[in-house]
Formats: structure tokens, sequence, C-alpha cells
């Protein structure tokens, strides 16, 4: 008799685009488009994974639960998950249910509130929009995949070009401004995550320094977004701006 064979591998194992080809209910009523995104990835990544590698894999599902994530509001079709035990933490900190992101969104899930930006003043739309015309691209990769099934743990390296400014809420509400650079911005991270026998993830959690993004956006002009709201009719101090939203003394 021969040897038993091991269960394939569901299609978004092998393939970063997998979930795109699903019949589902679409965030704005149809797939997105992550063609530009995949070419810079090609084009700028550091790492360059053997075809059916751990890393591959990994890498692959990753960019397939991102893309359920953004684009399915139901998580019962999201297939990267288990959605009954499915749960997501930032830095360990308290577990939110697939519903959760799919209602704030990705970026919303994964920056705190701070002096730039503020999940409660920017709802799903609004982050999108903001990051995204801020980094025409913001790819991911795989650097480093730590054991194996069913736990995983994860290095990773998330980057773009900011090419537009960046303006959005901060926590105090206020409108923040910063001009564009053209400079690339770097995020590296580390991610643990389970799977269940059916390869789908129960468990995601992130580590990284929120803040690092936003200390490379405004590099060299930190003291102008602390203090923006004082200084933001002087045109020699830095870039950065503030403004009180509406209503606000």
């Amino acid at each position: 008799m021969g040897a038993e064979e091991a269960p394939a591998l569901p299609d978004y194992f092998l393939s970063p685009d997998a979930v795109l080809k699903d019949e589902a209910t679409w965030r704005f009523g149809r797939r997105p488009d992550y063609t530009k995104n995949r070419k810079a990835w090609k084009e700028t990544r550091t790492m360059n994974h053997t075809a059916g590698s751990l890393e591959e894999l990994v890498e692959n599902v990753v960019k397939n639960w991102e893309i359920e994530a953004s684009y399915k509001p139901n998580p019962k079709e999201w297939r990267t998950i288990n959605a009954e035990k499915y749960q997501f933490r930032l830095n360990g900190g308290p577990p939110q249910p697939a519903e959760a992101m799919a209602r704030i969104g990705t970026y919303n899930a994964l920056i705190e509130p701070n002096k730039y930006y503020s999940p409660e003043h920017n709802d799903f739309s609004a982050s999108h929009k903001t990051f995204k015309r801020m980094m025409p691209f913001f790819a991911w990769e795989v650097l480093d995949v730590y054991g194996g099934p069913p736990k995983l743990a994860i290095r990773w390296r998330h980057w773009g070009t900011f090419q537009g400014d960046y303006t959005a809420k901060n926590e105090q509400g206020e409108k923040v401004t910063v001009k564009s650079t053209g400079k690339v911005i770097d995020i590296k991270g580390m991610a643990v995550a389970e799977l269940d026998d059916q390869m789908r993830v129960t468990m995601l959690d992130i580590y990284f320094d929120p803040m690092d993004m936003f200390r490379q956006m405004d590099e060299g002009n930190a003291n102008e977004s602390e203090h923006a709201a004082a200084q933001a009719a002087c045109p020699f101090l830095g870039r950065g701006q503030v403004e009180k939203p509406e209503g606000h003394p």
C-alpha cells in the first residue's frame, strides 16, 4: 500500500491573488485591482523566496487575508480564516473579531490614536483614502518564517513611497497635513499566526511600532507637527500643519 498523500493546500497558499477570483460580496461593488501593488512588490522587494517554500506560502496567505479583510465586508466569506474561532491582536492587546476589522478597516485596526492619526476620527473609507493617496503602493513581504503549521512566527516588511501629501485627523480631531517627501517608508515587524486543521487562520497577533511610519513620514519635521496649531502661519517652519476641526475653539 502506497504512502498516504498529503492533502492539497488551499489555493490562497499558492497564489497571492487567489481570493480575487471568488464570487463574493465585494466592498464598493467590485473586486479590487492589485496590479500596481504587485508590480511594485516585484520590482522593490528584498526577498525572492523559492517557489513552494514555507516563506512563499506564508506570504501568499497573508496577502490573501489582507484582500479579504479590506474588501470583503462579510467575514463569513473570508476563506483564509476560521470565522468562528478567528481573533486578531495588535502587540498582544485585546482580541478583536473579524467583524471589528471588517467594520473599521485594516489601517484603523493597526494604528492607535496619536498626534498624526486617530481611528476615532477617520472611518474605513477615510483611512483608505488617506494612505492610498499618500502612497500609490504599499507592498508587503515575508523576511523569515520560524516554526511551522499550526503555529508560525513571521518577520515581515511593509513599504511604499511617500508621493502624495498626507492628510488625516488626529487624536484631538484636528486635521493634520504633512507634505510628501518622495522617500520610501519602510516598516518592519513580527506576527504570530495559528492555523486550524484546514489551514485557516484562527489567531493572528501582529507586533510592530505603529508610530514608525509617522516618524519616517515626518522625519526632520517633528517640531512643526507638534506645534503646528501655533506655527501654521509661519512659512519658515517645516511642512506639517494642523487645523482645528470646525466648531473647535
